[in-house]
């Protein structure tokens, strides 16, 4: 019998509704949970994060399998969630919890997002550099229950929200 071996995968980018639904539909993906990370505030709330005094970012942690779904593949999809090269925000959230970054759980995974955000760099696919952060993982608080795949709950609004902060838009732009 196989026992599975299960990491961590967490990132920041932008509004943690729309970074939940291109992680969860893969095999080898245990769970996407939203929540909150890179801050000083113990459990912080949605509204406390917001204020912008907490120091988090809104982000995802993913719990995968590495056998069935590697730690590669799981950030070249976070890139393509992302305007990478945007320091303030993503699309209409700004603010410092909306800021992009990977948090790597260890040196194999730092060295990936690191040598994946060369790679990037390099392309050529964007005119200003890369502005995502590549910091080491902390506590992670999983936000309040309504935010929990809000894709699922809230399915027209979750659709709006998308298409209406810019967000699809550019994906469609610079990914397909």
């Amino acid at each position: 019998m196989k026992t599975s071996s299960f990491e961590k995968a967490t990132f920041a980018g932008g509004c943690f509704w729309c970074m939940v639904k291109p992680f969860d539909q893969y095999d080898g993906i245990e769970s996407v949970i939203s929540g909150y990370t890179g801050g000083h505030t113990e459990n912080p709330t949605y509204k406390e994060v917001c204020s912008e005094t907490t120091g988090h970012f809104e982000a995802v942690q993913i719990t995968f399998d590495p056998a069935i779904f590697s730690y590669e593949k799981i950030v070249d999809i976070f890139w393509q969630q992302i305007d990478p090269t945007d320091a303030g925000g993503q699309f209409f959230d700004r603010g410092d919890s909306y800021r992009t970054a990977i948090f790597y759980h260890s040196e194999e995974q730092r060295i990936v997002a690191e040598n994946s955000k060369e790679k990037l760099e390099n392309s050529g696919r964007f005119s200003k550099p890369i502005a995502t952060l590549i910091l080491p993982a902390s506590t992670f608080y999983p936000a309040e229950d309504y935010h929990q795949d809000y894709y699922q709950k809230n399915p027209a609004h979750y659709s709006r929200y998308r298409k209406g902060s810019g967000r699809e838009d550019y994906i469609n732009r610079h990914w397909s």
